[in-house]
């Protein structure tokens, strides 16, 4: 780890309920470090770090920054979300890095593995994490989900082993100067930030430039090669590619291949990746997928459909950003051919502000170019009182989105 964060011994971390930055937050609670940190709202993750011993606050200004802290580490969301706080933030008399910087610091001294897609990271990550756990590695984990069998995203090994899922968004992941890099797929999205896919693609070719000297780049046509393993708990195509990869990463390491697959063999998942939430009173299995691109909902309602051939499927999709619904209408038209029903609710415009050129309206009609029964709610209150008059237990209900839609999931199975 680098001198900046060593000698850092009060952190305070702005987006601190964030799923990347927050794996930073533990790392450091778990090092013995003071941790605070503010956020825009309460969340599980702000819950969790709480009990861990982070001192948080719901109050983003820069007067909740403590005067002893020696360090500051913000999402990369914040110079978007609000210029005027990321200046005057900036101007503060104390060290600050964003996410992506600070884990670059982390990853100075390890041997880094590390996972980038635009979608399929944060699985292959979990998968990769466990068969090397699995196998006695014993590596350090940062994850953007939640692993359901350690309930964190974060694990604190004790080897030289380090595995990170990388994110695009941003360039963010050229951070980063891994000793294994895996690309799980390169397509379009981040259209607020990249002009187009070519601008995507080349900066994966940075990233690849940045592996360092006699290391190795597993991407699709290498892990493809792959023989994918006999048996999965987990469901579709996109989630046995994953663990092609994964098997691909064991390979290099010198993990048996059968080994690897009896690891795989009992992986659980993460949070919000297909996970099974419960049932409705009506006796409907929920599902809440974290999907909020084109190609992340079609792979979700395909492993949905895979798994349940002769249910009724209901997808209620929360879309994630005015700028990716607009730019990517025509994709996203295509991605629900899986689903019996579509329930759109309102965008999630988090960082962004409001944009009334794009509505989940629009994202109706587009739909229905492509799907038959396509409909638009109001709010959750408006979906969750539908369903219960529609319900039966022949229903799979998957809350597909990167946004609140989630707490509809948890209330639908705690009404009984």
């Amino acid at each position: 780890m680098s001198d900046i964060l060593q000698k850092a011994k009060h952190i305070h971390f702005v987006g601190i309920g964030g799923i990347g930055i927050s794996a930073i937050a533990r790392m450091m609670l778990a090092e013995g470090r003071m941790v605070t940190g503010s956020d825009t709202h309460a969340s599980h993750v702000t819950d969790e770090l709480s009990k861990l011993g982070a001192v948080i606050t719901f109050d983003q200004s820069t007067q909740t920054i403590p005067a002893t802290t020696n360090l500051v580490i913000y999402t990369a969301a914040i110079p978007v979300a609000d210029v005027s706080f990321f200046e005057a933030m900036k101007a503060l008399p104390v060290p600050s890095l964003s996410y992506p910087e600070a884990l670059r610091e982390v990853t100075k001294e390890k041997f880094t593995i590390a996972v980038a897609g635009t979608h399929g990271k944060t699985t292959t990550t979990a998968m990769i994490a466990k068969v090397m756990m699995d196998a006695g590695l014993d590596p350090t984990v940062i994850v953007g989900s939640i692993l359901l069998d350690h309930k964190s995203n974060f694990i604190a090994g004790k080897s030289k082993y380090l595995v990170v899922e990388a994110d695009e968004y941003q360039r963010g992941f050229l951070n980063l100067s891994p000793h294994i890099l895996v690309i799980t797929n390169i397509g379009v999205d981040h259209l607020d930030y990249y002009k187009d896919l070519a601008e995507i693609q080349a900066t994966f070719d940075e990233l690849v430039a940045r592996v360092t000297p006699g290391g190795h780049v597993i991407k699709p046509a290498d892990w493809s090669l792959v023989n994918p393993p006999k048996q999965l708990l987990i469901p579709g195509l996109h989630n046995r590619q994953n663990a092609q990869a994964a098997l691909a990463v064991a390979e290099v390491l010198g993990i048996s291949r059968e080994k690897a697959e009896a690891s795989l063999a009992n992986f659980q998942g993460t949070w919000r990746r297909f996970e099974y939430k419960g049932t409705t009173k009506e006796g409907a299995l929920v599902y809440d997928d974290y999907a909020h691109n084109p190609d992340k909902v079609r792979a979700a309602l395909q492993g949905a459909r895979e798994k349940f051939p002769d249910r009724k499927i209901i997808a209620v999709f929360q879309p994630h950003l005015y700028s990716r619904t607009k730019s990517l209408l025509p994709q996203f038209a295509e991605s629900f051919n899986d689903a019996d029903e579509v329930f759109l609710v309102p965008i999630y415009g988090a960082r962004e502000s409001l944009d009334p050129t794009i509505t989940a309206e629009m994202l109706a009609e587009a739909l229905r170019i492509h799907h038959e029964r396509v409909f638009v709610f109001p709010d959750f209150e408006a979906v969750e009182t539908y369903l219960h008059t529609i319900l039966t237990p022949e229903c799979v209900v998957m809350m597909i989105g990167a946004g609140s839609i989630t707490e509809l999931a948890s209330k639908l199975i705690a009404e009984k």
